[in-house]
């Protein structure tokens, strides 16, 4: 009899068990999801459309991230084998990154309207040079070298509002003219800077086109009643010299970094999709990008699941639209990235892209405020996992001190990572084991 009560007791405990489990399951859509105190270097995460919660299955959360000051002593964290430094600090608002073909590395300075060049790295791990480039813009963010190749002739830099170009060859430290406007206004209003704001360029493997990332204005105001969406959640396509615009690929609410996969020539971006449907909806992603792909925004979103706050009202859209290649924690903001090609790392790194997180204010659980990599296996195509590379911009009681945005090469094979939370650039090497 006692043995009877004794199975008894045990399988109620186990249906307990798995009651609480599919209790949260429920909430969540998954355990897959995960906070920033679940983040540490080699842990990989990978997120499905299965995994989707239904919408507003938790409440939607203000956690905005106070600004903190770096603690004493604070260093982000890594991988075994490699090492971080402080590259460079005291920064104005550090966002993109992007290396010369030459090694010189450009930093947008977007408030203060600058671009820098950092040349080389020292036995400490600073910088050899450091110059401003240009001034007198207006919110950079994007930078690119054209024509594509090793000799470019000029630097595109993406303002918030226009395009433009600086006469340049290999090894300038400052401009060597005024700028040249290439797109005068990349939509109506642009000037004003109103809603996502960054505009990254990039130009297609043979130089004959260049793409511009334009992020919306709002979270989901439908474009068919809103006109001031007009050209927005779109990548752009023009000729180097902006004329032939076309849009290439639409319904990516921000789409933040732009970049061309080495191996495969295509290109890639990073999105933060939108807000206000629970702490798990809906996933951010990194993506290659079909021209004329359609990934959803504002009417649908991953999977081809309906906003609630908006009408089905373009099942046509809705029937073709594209799933990205990986899927990243909801709200973890991924903005810049690149493709390693250097030759410091492990072989096992070739060709992977490392892209970096902003971190999260819409989520009561933070996520985010991190590097992480994505393996493309040398074959230059992704298989929906990522794994945590460079953190620890977060306090254990939830303070962020850090926020990346910006990834590049730098001459030496190492990366640099720019960090517009602590006004800084971090360089991440290979030490060896």
């Amino acid at each position: 009899m006692k043995s009877s009560s004794l199975q008894f007791a045990i399988v109620l405990r186990i249906a307990i068990f798995f009651a609480l489990l599919s209790a949260l399951v429920s909430q969540t859509g998954s355990p897959v999801f995960y906070d920033f105190r679940d983040e540490s270097p080699g842990k990989v995460h990978k997120i499905s459309v299965n995994d989707l919660p239904p919408p507003n299955a938790t409440k939607s959360a203000n956690n905005f991230p106070e600004p903190h000051e770096r603690p004493a002593g604070a260093m982000p964290k890594t991988l075994p084998g490699f090492k971080v430094d402080l590259y460079t600090t005291g920064l104005d608002e550090p966002r993109e990154l992007r290396a010369a073909p030459n090694g010189d590395v450009f930093l947008a300075e977007s408030s203060k309207g600058e671009i820098k060049v950092f040349r080389g790295v020292t036995a400490e791990g600073k910088p050899q040079q450091v110059s401003t480039f240009a001034t007198g813009l207006h919110r950079p963010f994007g930078i690119a070298f054209y024509p594509v190749g090793a000799n470019p002739e000029w630097v595109y830099v993406a303002n918030t509002n226009s395009v433009v170009r600086f006469p340049y060859r290999n090894g300038d430290l400052k401009a060597r003219g005024a700028p040249q406007s290439v797109v005068t206004e990349i939509l109506p209003g642009a000037a004003h800077a109103r809603g996502h704001w960054t505009r990254d360029v990039v130009f297609s493997p043979g130089g004959k086109k260049m793409f511009v990332s334009v992020g919306s204005l709002s979270n989901v105001d439908d474009p068919d009643d809103h006109p001031y969406e007009f050209h927005r959640a779109n990548i752009l396509e023009y000729n180097p010299d902006g004329s032939g615009l076309r849009v290439f690929a639409s319904g990516i609410r921000n789409p933040v970094g732009l970049a061309i996969e080495p191996k495969t020539g295509q290109l890639w971006t990073a999105c933060n999709e939108r807000d206000a449907l629970g702490d798990n909806l809906v996933p951010d992603y990194a993506t290659h990008v079909e021209d004329g792909g359609f990934y959803g925004w504002p009417w649908y979103y991953i999977g081809g699941h309906q906003d609630p706050r908006l009408k089905d009202s373009h099942p046509d859209l809705r029937a073709r639209m594209t799933t990205p290649d990986v899927l990243i924690q909801p709200h973890s903001a991924p903005l810049g990235f690149t493709f390693y090609n250097g030759k410091q790392f492990p072989s096992e790194y070739d060709g992977d892209l490392f892209l970096a997180l902003h971190g999260s204010w819409n989520r009561e659980p933070r996520t985010g405020y991190e590097l992480v990599r994505v393996p493309l296996h040398q074959q230059g195509k992704a298989s929906g996992e990522y794994e945590d590379f460079m953190t620890g911009f977060v306090t254990g009681d939830g303070k962020v001190w850090g926020r990346p945005v910006g990834v590049a090469v730098a001459g030496d094979g190492s990366l640099l990572v720019s960090d517009d939370g602590s006004g800084s650039i971090w360089r991440l090497s290979y030490a060896g084991k």
